[in-house]
């Protein structure tokens, strides 16, 4: 008789670059195997539900391609020719590495470079504590959140906001440069409780017809980047109609009468012009949060993709503080809970022993920076050797031709610690594998909710893989680098951590898993007043002090009230007169699930998406092979015809890899590494390009 298999059922949380970071339950089979991923329904914003390439997890922890032995590079950069080596012999090869680095240019030419594979604070941010022992170039972090942070504590003076469960309790929920069907899930969930408990209106406001679109009572398709056009034109109306909150203003806000004054001109006329919409779609949006006065405004990440996309979120940030939504139930803003964390994390980064002066490098200008740039190297040495971890640059960052030239020069050194064969490991001299989160100990954060969470090993990796701590320790020691984090295991670093923090201990938080750290409604809703000196919200922000995590001021001069700013470069020109946006498709994660056969099967293949009537003149059909380009490169790809997005707007849902295009250039040939105002970032949704049909 065939013995079943012992299934138990336990928790975790999922490691991936999402603001849920969903709590989970998961089937471990025979204590070896992964089995069906859930969302675990005791968390109170998970709510058991979880998206459906988490669901499926075991498809890439189990995945046959998954790396499983260290390789060292013997072909050409990029060959893919490799062969096994020990784990000593390519650690000892890194040490070497680095140590000839730091002795012909000093330490600043070792560049370790990281991001958000893993949100675990263990695994992801440990490397930090590596570059800060030997005064390693630091990496200022732009490539996703800093144009949309930018903007939300402009105007509130911290990142913080209401509790994202209260949508529940809302009558109107505002969803707002982002689309949770494909990225969000569980932001749904409490959109649909809030609609079939209280018979709630949902607004989606986004560039094109997505599935979130699709379920909202009142859709607003924009042009893209002109977001601050329709905040302005809400808020005329407020103010024409009475729909203005003046005592809260009085109480709780910097320059009401001269936003007033100053919205005079931008009117539901003046806004449709340059949004796309018509007046009568920005009058009943202006009105049904004018009436509503428990909206809640979900503000994404599509505002951090464009060059103005801290104007814009400030903007659309303005509006609940002209209503005073923010002294109900329900009702104000939220945008990122990265702030109310406190977690004080000395001994994972090394923050005790951070070298003044150390030059920052901008994540995004990877390119630049590779290729010798000497405004991206901040005027410095060369970067001769990098260690990556948790991030896949040759796919996902900006101006990939320049990021392609980079890493192929035969004089810098690159190890890349990955799970996967990705393109950035393909151009390593040294290819390290990795764990994957239910394979080792870490803690997480979310900025989507207000848990601290536990992911604690459930199955033993292959017997070659390392975790990132693992790697970062034995560097230490080869390297000579000294902190008390190095002699620390995974759990005693999480233990110290949430004690130094006064957030408990591991064991306290061991039983269930997380920890609701949200803040009391007052703070939260901002009732004890904002978080500047004077505890006022800013219509009108100092721009160059905005409160935020900033390596100095970059870009123009910014607009000092709300309004509608086309920064430098966002214009359409005549030589590439299409707008392109590289929005998020459902079934990758920026470049992650690229390799599961399931995500494969259901995105098919590179795509844009463009008007029927901007195609048809081109001579584009359905499938049509065509070429997007500008001055950085061109891509090939498949058009489909797609008429929910405005015309001369682009859409190609991604990030698929290089070789996935038959030229084996990928979409970020096209997207800038420029650095917009006020602190940098990075534009992935605004692009102008040319886009012709190719002969058959």
């Amino acid at each position: 008789m065939t013995a079943q298999p012992r299934i138990e059922r336990t928790t975790s949380t999922c490691p991936h670059d999402c603001p849920s970071v969903c709590a989970l339950e998961v089937e471990v089979i025979d204590g070896a195997t992964v089995g069906r991923v859930r969302g675990n329904p005791r968390h109170s914003y998970t709510a058991g539900v979880v998206c459906a390439k988490v669901a499926r997890y075991a498809e890439r922890i189990h995945h046959p391609d998954r790396l499983t032995q260290p390789l060292i590079r013997t072909g050409p950069k990029g060959s893919g020719q490799f062969a096994p080596v020990g784990w000593d012999e390519a650690l000892d090869r890194v040490a070497h590495a680095f140590r000839e680095a730091e002795a012909a240019h000093g330490p600043e030419a070792v560049w370790p470079y990281y991001y958000a594979g893993t949100m675990g604070l263990v695994m992801r941010d440990g490397i930090n504590r590596l570059r800060h022992a030997k005064g390693y170039s630091g990496q200022y972090s732009t490539i996703c959140t800093t144009l949309a942070w930018s903007g939300y504590i402009a105007g509130t003076g911290r990142l913080g906001g209401v509790d994202p469960r209260e949508i529940a309790e809302s009558d109107c929920v505002v969803i707002w440069g982002t689309n949770p069907v494909h990225t969000q899930v569980n932001l749904m969930t409490h959109v649909q409780a809030a609609r079939k408990n209280r018979g709630a209106k949902v607004v989606v406001v986004d560039i094109y017809d997505n599935p979130t679109m699709r379920q909202a009572d009142l859709a607003l398709l924009l042009r893209p980047g002109t977001d601050g056009a329709l905040a302005c034109a809400v808020m005329h109306v407020l103010f024409r109609d009475g729909l203005a909150d003046r005592d809260y203003m009085a109480r709780y806000t910097d320059s009401p009468e001269e936003l007033e004054a100053h919205l005079q001109t931008r009117d539901p006329d003046w806004a449709a012009a340059i949004t796309g919409l018509n007046v009568e779609e920005i009058e009943r949006f202006a009105h049904l949060v004018g009436q509503t006065k428990n909206t809640f405004f979900r503000l994404g990440y599509g505002f951090a993709r464009s060059r103005n996309g801290a104007a814009n979120m400030h903007a659309a940030l303005c509006i609940p503080a002209v209503t005073g939504a923010w002294q109900h139930r329900g009702g104000g803003a939220f945008h990122s809970n990265s702030g109310v964390f406190g977690l004080n994390k000395r001994l994972i980064e090394g923050l005790d022993v951070v070298r003044p002066g150390t030059r920052m490098l901008d994540q995004s200008q990877i390119g630049r920076v590779l290729t010798g740039d000497p405004e991206a190297l901040r005027h410095g040495p060369p970067v001769t050797a990098m260690l990556i971890q948790n991030t896949n640059p040759v796919s996902v960052a900006p101006e990939q031709e320049l990021v392609k030239r980079g890493f192929a020069r035969e004089d810098l050194f690159v190890c890349v610690h990955e799970q996967f064969m990705t393109e950035t490991a393909r151009m390593a001299d040294l290819v390290l594998p990795a764990t994957m989160f239910l394979e080792h100990d870490d803690l997480y954060t979310g900025g989507g909710q207000q848990h601290i969470q536990l992911g604690l090993k459930r199955i033993e990796p292959p017997h070659l893989c390392r975790s990132n701590h693992e790697v970062i320790v034995a560097l230490a020691d080869r390297l000579g680098a000294e902190h008390p984090g190095f002699s620390m295991s995974p759990r005693a670093l999480i233990d110290a951590t949430l004690k130094a923090s006064r957030r408990g201990s591991l064991a306290e938080m061991e039983g269930e898993g997380f920890l609701d750290v949200q803040p009391a409604f007052e703070r939260a809703h901002f009732l004890d007043g904002f978080a500047y000196p004077d505890r006022r919200f800013r219509f009108k922000p100092d721009w160059a002090s905005v409160p935020v995590a900033k390596d100095g001021p970059r870009g123009p001069a910014m607009p000092p009230l709300p309004d509608h700013w086309e920064a430098p470069l966002m214009a359409a020109t005549a030589d590439h007169p299409f707008r392109l946006a590289t929005s998020p498709a459902r079934n990758f994660l920026n470049s992650s699930f690229t390799e599961t056969p399931t995500s494969l099967a259901k995105e098919r293949h590179p795509t844009v998406m463009i008007h029927p009537e901007d195609a048809g003149p081109l001579g584009i059909g359905e499938g049509t092979w065509v070429r997007l380009s500008n001055e950085r490169g061109s891509v090939t790809l498949r058009a489909t015809l797609f008429p929910g997005l405005r015309r001369g707007v682009l859409i190609a849902e991604s990030i698929w890899p290089n070789d996935a295009y038959p030229d084996g250039r990928g979409i970020n040939t096209l997207t800038g590494a420029d650095a917009p105002a006020p602190f940098g970032g990075a534009a992935f949704h605004d692009n102008h390009v040319a886009i012709a049909a190719l002969p058959l």
